[in-house]
């Protein structure tokens, strides 16, 4: 008999925004963003749930934000101090399961299936999840517990904020079916247009269409399409002590065509994946970019180093060309991310040297590290990266 998956996506409501209340509880009556000046071009990086009522959302320009609500207080965001507590909730997750796979500072999935003869039940754990972190870091986590990451992820989402709710196997198609097919991941504003048009709304009645229909009007995607809709993902939650890659990527709340501003996030990128990389003892020879544009068409492209390395300058400089390549200045782009693939351990990488990353630029992440690991992850940070909210 297959043991049922217990798999939890815990997702942080309006992380950043919650952490600035949290230590100012005078902003907790108040529409509060996080993010860069009107005048620098700045872009809302979170938005508290008061602010959201008038319309704004992470991405929207600053002087957008500030025309809809008057009354809007913008504070500059503090990355080290929000990186800081997401390591608090990492440790709260650790005291549950050791599968933890980050998907960004504010959400991940964890797979307590093995948990449950130590906790009782996933749905204790789920709960005890929830109260630890009210408890403990004052913040608020939105939880949901299914059988699969997709299902877990649309879980979490549907009763934010404070939200909890637990699909039980049995009733997945129940869940998922009077859901809006844009549910699903992969189904751009191009796709749901398409099914629109067919008639197709609801994750139920895409479900109830053949899988060689499906095939015969979007290709590879079809199946893809067919097997999310009934409720089929048999992706495992990886830890990153499992994983044959590390990235990071972010997804915009409304499509991006500022070069600066995707560069700057891109690099922001780039410095926490080489963090991990040394945090691991691991080194990477693959250099990876993806980019997602608004219909979801998703351009991935990789560069190959002759050594394996952990360098945040080179790890740049390959997946900045790699993006200038691929920049056409007519974009509209709705996620960004980076990553690194081909890793080995430390004392698996023979060092010869690279005429491409000096001494100094190694004694910079080792000072970096230093420094973010004693008072928080980005504390130091290279200036251009700091350009994704100014």
């Amino acid at each position: 008999m297959i043991q049922t998956r217990k798999i939890l996506h815990v997702d942080m409501d309006a992380f950043y925004a919650s952490v600035e209340e949290r230590e100012n509880p005078e902003l907790k009556a108040k529409p509060v963003v996080v993010g860069g000046t009107a005048e620098g071009r700045g872009v809302v990086s979170a938005a508290n749930y008061i602010a959201r009522k008038f319309g704004i959302h992470s991405a929207m320009p600053m002087s957008q934000a500030q025309r809809r609500c008057a009354e809007l207080v913008r504070l500059p965001g503090r990355m080290d101090l929000y990186v800081q507590i997401s390591h608090q909730i990492r440790e709260i997750f650790s005291r549950y399961t050791p599968l933890i796979e980050p998907l960004s500072l504010d959400e991940a999935f964890l797979d307590v299936s093995a948990s449950e003869k130590l906790f009782s039940s996933a749905e204790y754990i789920a709960q005890k999840v929830k109260d630890d972190i009210l408890n403990e870091l004052e913040l608020v986590a939105s939880v949901g517990l299914a059988p699969s990451k997709f299902i877990a992820k649309i879980a979490s989402d549907v009763n934010k904020p404070d939200g909890m709710v637990i699909v039980d196997p049995e009733s997945v198609q129940g869940f998922l079916d009077p859901l809006p097919v844009s549910r699903i991941w992969g189904a751009g504003k191009v796709t749901v247009a398409a099914f629109d048009r067919m008639g197709i709304r609801t994750i139920g009645q895409l479900r109830r269409q053949s899988q060689a229909w499906l095939l015969s009007q979007f290709g590879h995607s079809g199946e893809h399409l067919w097997k999310l809709a009934n409720g089929i993902d048999d992706r495992e939650v990886k830890s990153e002590g499992q994983s044959k890659s590390i990235s990071h990527e972010t997804t915009f709340a409304v499509d991006l065509h500022n070069k600066d501003i995707l560069e700057a996030w891109l690099l922001h990128l780039t410095e926490q994946v080489s963090w991990r990389l040394r945090k691991h003892e691991l080194k990477g020879k693959t250099i990876n970019l993806k980019v997602r544009h608004h219909d979801f068409k998703t351009i991935t492209r990789s560069q190959s180093l002759t050594q394996a390395t952990d360098s945040t300058d080179l790890i740049w400089q390959t997946v900045r060309a790699l993006f200038n390549q691929y920049w056409t200045g007519r974009a509209s782009i709705r996620l960004i991310g980076m990553g690194v693939t081909g890793l080995y351990r430390h004392d698996q990488v023979i060092e010869q040297g690279d005429l491409f990353v000096s001494p100094s630029h190694t004694k910079i992440d080792q000072i970096a590290d230093d420094i973010n690991a004693r008072f928080g992850a980005t504390t130091l940070q290279r200036g251009r990266s700091k350009n994704r909210k100014s």
